[in-house]
């Protein structure tokens, strides 16, 4: 059983806004920590009483906190307000809302989707276990059979690739990207959607990916981040080729990610191919 709610957290309500300022307060003791994950408030007439108020403002109040996804609403002998844990998708929506209506070029999209998935990239070769180094490999694997199957599913793919995506995150092992990740899946996935669309490009997406897996596990930092640099190249030349005849300037140009000058389906080799080419690596 939850200990008694410290009653003193609460003021009288404010008069002229005195739902808004009873979520305020509410939401306030969740975020401090002051309210624990499951625990149940007060009744809707111990709330009254606590702030002041009318039962129409309590009840105005816990439907915006619930909205929020900060409580749940039970009903029957046990029911109630209980604090709910907000789930790390749940806050990454409303992210993923707002960025959708701002209608971001897709240049800067791409641009800022890149540098995070570097950065991202960077991390999980330093902090990913072998074990998740491992089982991403094979994710990757299984996805390459998944793209060349004669009876393509769409839906199938993009979820897999949502999985690929957040089991590399989560290798990175901070919080603040596997938001940044879950918005960008949540908001714009019909982006990379276009690659899977496309059987040139679905193909050597796939490939990059296994590629992007093997460089990870063997930690081959220059040569992962040359695989991730080339599925953006790859999205770009995509989207360059889906775009409406008559618009001068291709996806890309505003980055400086160069688009090719003659054929853009033509996929070229992974970065570090070049890179290995041009510094005799062997």
């Amino acid at each position: 059983m939850n200990a008694p709610i410290n009653l003193s957290l609460f003021r009288p309500a404010k008069i002229g806004r005195a739902s808004e300022d009873v979520a305020l307060q509410i939401e306030a003791a969740i975020i401090d920590g002051q309210l624990n994950k499951g625990e149940r408030l007060p009744s809707e007439r111990n709330l009254q009483t606590l702030f002041r108020t009318s039962r129409g403002v309590i009840r105005e109040a816990l439907r915006a906190l619930k909205e929020k996804g900060l409580l749940e609403i039970k009903k029957g002998a046990r029911g109630g307000a209980y604090v709910k844990n907000v789930e790390l998708i749940n806050a990454s929506e409303p992210l993923a809302l707002f960025l959708k209506q701002q209608k971001i070029p897709v240049e800067f999209l791409i641009e800022f989707r890149e540098s995070i998935d570097r950065t991202i990239t960077l991390l999980a070769i330093t902090r990913g276990t072998a074990e998740a180094k491992q089982a991403l490999l094979e994710k990757t694997a299984y996805f390459q059979k998944l793209v060349s199957e004669p009876d393509l599913n769409l839906e199938k793919i993009a979820e897999i690739d949502r999985e690929m995506n957040i089991a590399l995150v989560k290798m990175a092992g901070n919080p603040m990207f596997e938001m940044s990740m879950r918005t960008i899946q949540i908001g714009f996935s019909s982006q990379d959607q276009a690659l899977y669309e496309d059987a040139k490009y679905r193909s050597e997406t796939a490939l990059n990916w296994h590629e992007t897996a093997q460089q990870i596990a063997a930690g081959e930092t220059l040569r992962a981040l040359s695989c991730i640099s080339y599925h953006y190249v790859l999205l770009q030349r995509c989207l360059a080729k889906r775009r409406p005849q008559g618009i001068d300037a291709p996806v890309g140009t505003a980055i400086g990610i160069p688009t090719p000058a003659s054929d853009a389906s033509a996929p070229s080799p992974p970065f570090f191919e070049t890179i290995k080419t041009s510094t005799g690596d062997d």
